[in-house]
């Protein structure tokens, strides 16, 4: 590479986040920030990096999107035999991160995974498209698979099924993140970015502190 990528920078030029201005509660302020994120960013404003750990302690991480964020946690589907189920197996904390990149924003959220329950698994797997479904039901995910076997199981199972037909695979479902930590980034000029943190006490109660940027 020729370029100097050590030079590709931007100020950031964004509001404060200031204490008496954010949500004592953050998982209502999570949602004012994807609210805004989804007005203000036109490509997967749902989009999060995900982060798990394998048995051997190394980390792995990959683009996921978020389904659901209500008073359980936060919310996404997967095949339970890939990677990433795998690890979540043997070692359910995680790490998901959000970045807005048109907002200057980014939250990082840590917590321990649970499955989501099999019936809210075929709930949402019914809504998804004809062609996401069958994807799930055909992908060995995270295995090795010639390519050209894949688009062959994908077209047999399109032929053999109709609209609404395909059930949701045993081994694909939900898992929930419930939080434990929440930080909110909010890039600010000269690199003097904002970073509110919230920690889950052993009562249950949320603390809010301010980490240096």
């Amino acid at each position: 590479m020729n370029r100097d990528i050590s030079a590709i920078r931007r100020d950031y030029q964004f509001k404060d986040l200031l204490e008496d201005e954010s949500n004592l509660d953050p998982m209502a302020f999570f949602d004012t920030w994807l609210k805004d994120a989804i007005d203000a960013c036109p490509n997967d404003p749902t989009a999060m990096v995900f982060s798990s750990v394998d048995q051997t302690g190394a980390p792995h991480s990959r683009i996921v999107l978020l389904k659901q964020r209500d008073e359980q946690g936060f919310s996404f589907f997967t095949n339970y035999d890939s990677d990433k189920g795998q690890d979540l197996a043997n070692n359910n904390k995680a790490c998901m991160n959000f970045f807005w990149s048109e907002l200057s924003r980014q939250v990082r959220i840590e917590g321990e995974i649970v499955k989501v329950s099999r019936k809210a698994s075929e709930d949402y797997f019914a809504t998804r498209p004809q062609g996401s479904k069958l994807a799930a039901s055909v992908s060995p995910q995270s295995h090795t698979i010639e390519r050209d076997e894949l688009h062959k199981r994908f077209h047999d199972l399109e032929q053999k099924t109709q609209e609404d037909t395909v059930p949701c695979p045993e081994n694909w479902g939900g898992y929930i993140l419930k939080a434990n930590f929440i930080e909110f980034w909010q890039g600010r000029p000269s690199r003097l970015h904002d970073r509110l943190c919230y920690t889950l006490d052993s009562n249950g109660h949320w603390v809010r502190s301010r980490k240096a940027p």
